[in-house]
């Protein structure tokens, strides 16, 4: 991924802002949040966001990958900086992992890559979802205190976004589950007014000749209504 100019944080706020949740999905905000940290914090030479759903963590997305591969190495683990931010919603700081004692492996993966500071700040995405902004510096102390506050106040914008993001990508998901089972609901329909039509039977008892369709095929209840009402069709014309 080729690097960007360093932006203002305000116009980095702004950006947050202007996210139209109908035209972005879910994974492009998570992208657009990543990237406008690297631009936006003094000292960040990558960034990733560690999304943790129902205590499954995983990197949602990532400027480069050491940034990709130091938390996965974290998620093997089952320990390390940004599962600490994302599980208390609180800012872990490293200045110099040279001098660092905790996480000792992931110490040691971090430093033969490179990298000599590490910022992570916990991010509130929904009721079941946690997250961390991760911020890694090539440089001992790449990150003084101005820069640690930035990080703090730009992961509060992304966490609105984010959260703003996720709860739009439920529901549209909710929506399209609705619909998907209301077209179910009607090729079923029809197909029981087929049998019933064919076998003189009542609704109930065509229900259960579709039903012992379904567990004899070993094929969706859905998938043999459509596939009745699609041969009626066919014959009838």
């Amino acid at each position: 991924m080729t690097d960007q100019e360093p932006i203002d944080p305000t116009e980095a706020f702004a950006e947050l802002g202007r996210i139209k949740l109908t035209e972005t999905s879910l994974d492009d905000v998570l992208q657009k949040v990543a990237e406008l940290a690297k631009r936006t914090i003094p000292g960040a030479a990558e960034v990733s966001v560690t999304l943790i759903r129902d205590s499954v963590p995983h990197t949602a997305a990532f400027t480069g990958d050491v940034a990709l591969q130091l938390d996965e190495r974290q998620y093997e683990l089952g320990t390390g900086p940004c599962l600490d931010a994302a599980a208390t919603t609180s800012t872990v700081s490293l200045p110099d992992l040279a001098q660092e004692d905790r996480w000792p492996d992931y110490r040691k993966r971090a430093l033969e890559a490179g990298v000599h500071s590490a910022l992570s700040v916990g991010l509130p995405v929904a009721q079941r979802v946690t997250g961390a902004l991760n911020i890694y510096g090539t440089e001992p102390d790449a990150f003084d205190e101005d820069a640690v506050v930035l990080a703090r106040t730009f992961s509060g914008y992304a966490a609105v976004a984010l959260a703003n993001a996720h709860l739009y990508d439920v529901t549209a998901t909710l929506a399209e589950q609705m619909q998907a089972a209301m077209e179910s609901r009607a090729v079923i329909e029809q197909a029981k007014g087929i049998i019933m039509g064919e076998r003189r039977c009542s609704p109930d008892e065509a229900f259960r000749i579709l039903s012992k369709l379904s567990q004899d095929s070993n094929r969706k209840l859905r998938d043999v209504a459509q596939a009745l009402v699609a041969t009626a069709v066919r014959d009838g014309n």
